[in-house]
């Protein structure tokens, strides 16, 4: 057993059919009832180690095999000196076969079976949800809302059982009003994605995995989720110069949002880019920055030479507002390396020409990173937003499909996707980034880190880089103590995870 977060590696997820397909081959491989019988085992254990000094446990079972785990947890945990209580919904009798093994098993190892909820639990008391595993599918019917409604309220934590009641294991939507927010989740077998994205990491609480001792060898993973592996971007030798790590170039800051602009600059110089360059599209702009003067401000920088431009990686649009339409036909036929934020991605949205030009790029080999928050992205697929966060994997797969770039779908549980491959999903961050500019920091850091990379690498080192951004840009919001990261100290708090 293991605490999935902060994930040292990268881990394979995998979702609602695959699971399946893993579990049934598990079953067919192993004598009758072992699976569940090693999963109740593993929830006791974690039961124990959570709540070491819950005297009364109570267990919600539900008709399914996911009850039948919370079975075998009851039996053991009686065993271990606990006063357990089960609640079983539905009719005992029509559950699975292993299920009812379990039931079985824990009624003659004395365990009480009742019909009410227990009335009496304290703050260090423990609930176990086992209502709804991965086969649920809808909005939990009136009896399990009721009973997911109690566990919501109860004073003392819930560890819910593979997935908390309610939560859709692939998409981390709640199925309905009534979802479990627990505070501790076992997920069994596989690592489910939507622990990680939308609603579930608010439902989950911390995240802990047990293979069951059951080893995946060759099944494709629908997700990947970003560990610390991935941020590890290589050393710098000792001859290398400011010409050895690539030249970034902030194209934004039209009127008024010229802060953006120098947010996502002062990134990408933080990052480590060896020259950094600003081209702001405000009339009125300033020549330099005071607080960071190794920024170089170049007037109509994306007019330059097209050999200029194909050696550079631009970021464009941080601030950009309507002016950086002008700017972004030629960026998309010059510009080597491109990254496209806030309004340069609404900007395409608007225009079909600038769509077919953006496509065009990846078929001229031409990488470009895309980093659009849901609401960009609803306005990119002509969908609403709630459609998006309905199902992000997918909404960012078909963006990345559609336009021939890597994506980066902000939000909790950011998805990164590139065309035709697995997804990833970063589980670092918090709503500490929250905050005016958290966006424009990201796009200059993942800018930054992309210029230092070979210039033939094309889409692998784009994929690279977005997920080793992204991860660092999420591990200094989890390194905040305040309920809010200002983009300025967010750069500086980056930084110090060096």
């Amino acid at each position: 057993m293991q605490r999935v977060l902060p994930p040292s590696r990268s881990l394979p997820l995998f979702g609602v059919q695959r699971t399946r397909e893993i579990e049934q081959r598990a079953r067919e491989a192993l004598p009758p009832h072992t699976l569940m019988r090693r999963a109740g085992l593993a929830v006791a254990r974690l039961a124990l180690a959570v709540a070491p000094h819950a005297r009364r446990v109570w267990i919600a079972a539900g008709p399914g095999n996911n009850g039948g785990d919370g079975f075998e947890a009851a039996l053991h945990l009686r065993a271990a000196g606990k006063h357990v209580l089960v609640t079983v919904a539905g009719v005992p009798e029509r559950m699975p076969a292993d299920a009812l093994d379990a039931l079985a098993r824990a009624r003659e190892a004395g365990v009480a079976i009742a019909v009410e909820a227990p009335d009496d639990l304290g703050p260090a008391d423990l609930a176990i949800d086992a209502l709804l595993g991965i086969g649920a599918t809808r909005a939990p019917d009136p009896a399990l809302a009721q009973t997911i409604a109690r566990l919501n309220t109860l004073p003392c934590p819930v560890l819910s059982i593979d997935l908390p009641s309610g939560l859709h294991g692939g998409t981390g939507q709640p199925l309905g009003e009534n979802c479990v927010r627990a505070q501790h989740c076992l997920t069994l077998l596989t690592v489910k994605p939507g622990l990680f994205t939308a609603a579930g990491r608010d439902h989950a609480g911390v995240v802990w995995f047990d293979d069951l001792s059951v080893t995946i060898r060759s099944d494709a993973p629908d997700a990947w989720l970003i560990g610390g592996d991935s941020a590890a971007l290589g050393p710098r030798s000792h001859v290398q110069h400011k010409g050895s790590f690539g030249d970034v170039a902030v194209v934004g800051g039209a009127p008024g949002m010229t802060g953006a602009a120098l947010l996502a600059a002062r990134a990408a110089h933080a990052a480590g880019a060896g020259r950094t360059f600003v081209s702001l599209l405000d009339e009125h702009r300033m020549t330099h920055d005071p607080l960071r003067p190794e920024l170089m401000f170049r007037d109509g920088w994306w007019k330059s030479a097209e050999a200029t431009l194909r050696h550079a990686t631009v970021v464009c649009g941080c601030g950009g507002g309507d002016a950086v339409r002008e700017a972004l036909p030629r960026l998309f036929s010059a510009a080597g390396r491109l990254v496209l934020d806030a309004d340069a991605l609404n900007a395409i949205a608007g225009d079909p020409k600038l769509q077919t030009l953006l496509r065009s790029r990846s078929q001229r080999g031409r990488p470009t990173v895309m980093t659009p928050h849901p609401l960009e992205a609803a306005r990119l697929m002509s969908f609403e937003t709630a459609k998006v966060q309905a199902d992000r994997l997918g909404a960012a797969q078909s963006l990345a499909d559609d336009f021939g770039t890597v994506v980066l779908l902000k939000g909790s549980g950011t998805v990164v996707a590139t065309p035709g491959a697995i997804p990833y999903i970063n589980a670092t961050g918090t709503a500490a980034l929250a905050t005016a500019g958290t966006g424009d920091v990201l796009a200059g850091w993942l800018g930054g880190l992309w210029a230092q990379q070979p210039q033939n690498d094309g889409m692998a080192a784009a994929l690279r880089v977005t997920c080793a951004a992204v991860f660092r840009h999420g591990a200094a919001a989890d390194a905040c103590t305040s309920p809010a990261l200002r983009a300025g100290d967010l750069i500086d708090s980056m930084l110090r995870l060096s």
